[in-house]
């Protein structure tokens, strides 16, 4: 094989492995990001009902 043939499939394969790190650490910071975001949100209560569960008089 020449040499530029042999260069020239490594300088691939070295992009490949660049652009494949790139990606994963842009999911790790998207999930890190994310699980922030999901930690820092108030907890939801319990919404009460104004009258749900309660006795009403319904005389008419």
């Amino acid at each position: 094989m020449e040499v530029k043939t042999i260069m020239s499939s490594q300088i691939m394969e070295l992009q490949h492995t660049v652009q494949m790190s790139i990606m994963q650490n842009a999911l790790n910071l998207n999930t890190v990001a994310a699980t922030e975001l999901l930690k820092d949100l108030p907890q939801q209560q319990v919404s009460i009902h104004p009258y749900k569960g309660s006795v009403i008089d319904s005389s008419l």
